[in-house]
């Protein structure tokens, strides 16, 4: 039995915390909608149902669907109508499309990749190096594409002209730092042993598929972030070849892929905007897998979402444990606090 409270809270708190306003004001319309939300009903469970309708809708524009809906996207023209007068053709076009977006909601997962996450990544690493004075051998889990396991080939800037990270990068990542504390930078990227990204269903970007739903997760008005993905595609095609991918249960599979890890890296598993995704016990098997390396080698784990939104950095240094918050992080890594 479709449980329409539930849905129509998911579409409340997407629309509170959304900075598209399109989606804001669809979200908040589609919260009194027996028959769209009975349509998001069909999204596989777990997943955030909000993300996941509002991207195989857009997926469907991508391709080339005909519909007045369209003039509503400022990503799909020039001069885009009044938001505000959207919904009645926002739902015209689930009802036309009812069956395609259906398969779409059965089968697609809500992998959103942003390699701009990596503007507060940069400085963990860095502290992890600092800490470990070990090259970094990277486990991601959910890891869609594989962006952020390249955060070493992009560049950097935080409120300064100093650049880190691979100065030469045509990728430039800018993020604010706020509050009165400030990381230490490494000025040149930490050396990275190994990269290995984990996921249910890995997005291959060189696949125009996989591409595009990725690109249909991005929020109409958010230009910047879709110049940035497409740099990150162009980054990833040309070093796939240093990526292991895995397609799997990350949690499942942890320990066996530690195994393969020599001595002379170490070991940092990490996941962003992920672990809301995975059920209450899966997320206390992957601690106490975490737990279990610590009790063999050094091992770091950086994690947001499993039990706040807060970025987290658990790790074990000659079998002692410690528990660390990082900060806030802004969901797209438009600005983080630090705390370490």
């Amino acid at each position: 039995m479709v449980d329409i409270t539930r849905l129509a809270n998911e579409y409340r708190v997407f629309a509170d915390v959304s900075s598209s306003i399109l989606y804001e004001y669809l979200s908040n319309q589609i919260t009194a909608d027996s028959e769209l939300l009975n349509l998001s009903s069909f999204a596989r469970e777990g997943q955030p149902v909000p993300n996941l309708l509002f991207g195989a809708v857009q997926l469907l524009l991508y391709k080339g669907v005909e519909h007045s809906l369209r003039d509503y996207y400022p990503n799909m023209v020039e001069h885009p109508k009044d938001y505000e007068e959207s919904f009645s053709h926002f739902k015209d076009f689930c009802r036309i499309y009812r069956e395609e977006i259906i398969s779409l909601l059965k089968v697609k997962l809500v992998q959103t990749n942003e390699a701009r996450r990596c503007a507060y990544l940069y400085p963990v690493f860095s502290h992890i190096y600092n800490k470990a004075n070990k090259p970094i051998a990277l486990i991601e889990i959910g890891t869609s594409a594989g962006f952020q396991l390249l955060w070493d080939q992009y560049s950097y800037t935080y409120q300064s002209e100093i650049i880190y990270g691979n100065s030469q990068s045509d990728i430039r990542i800018q993020s604010e730092i706020k509050g009165d504390n400030r990381p230490e930078l490494q000025v040149k990227s930490p050396p990275v042993a190994q990269r290995i990204g984990i996921d249910l269903h890995i997005n291959d970007v060189t696949n125009d598929e996989d591409s595009l739903w990725l690109k249909s997760l991005i929020w109409p008005e958010h230009d910047a972030r879709r110049g940035l993905f497409n740099r990150a595609v162009n980054c990833l095609t040309k070093n796939k070849h240093e990526i292991k991918f895995i397609e799997g249960d990350g949690v499942e599979c942890l320990l066996k892929i530690v195994e393969q890890i020599p001595n002379n890296a170490v070991i940092c598993v990490f996941h962003t905007h992920v672990a809301n995704q995975i059920t209450k016990e899966k997320k206390f098997k992957l601690l106490d897998t975490i737990k279990n390396i610590g009790e063999k080698r050094d091992v770091f784990h950086i994690y947001n979402n499993i039990w706040d939104g807060k970025l987290h950095l658990d790790y074990f240094i000659n079998k002692i444990e410690y528990k660390k918050i990082v900060g806030e992080t802004d969901a797209h890594g438009k600005w983080f606090t630090w705390n370490l």
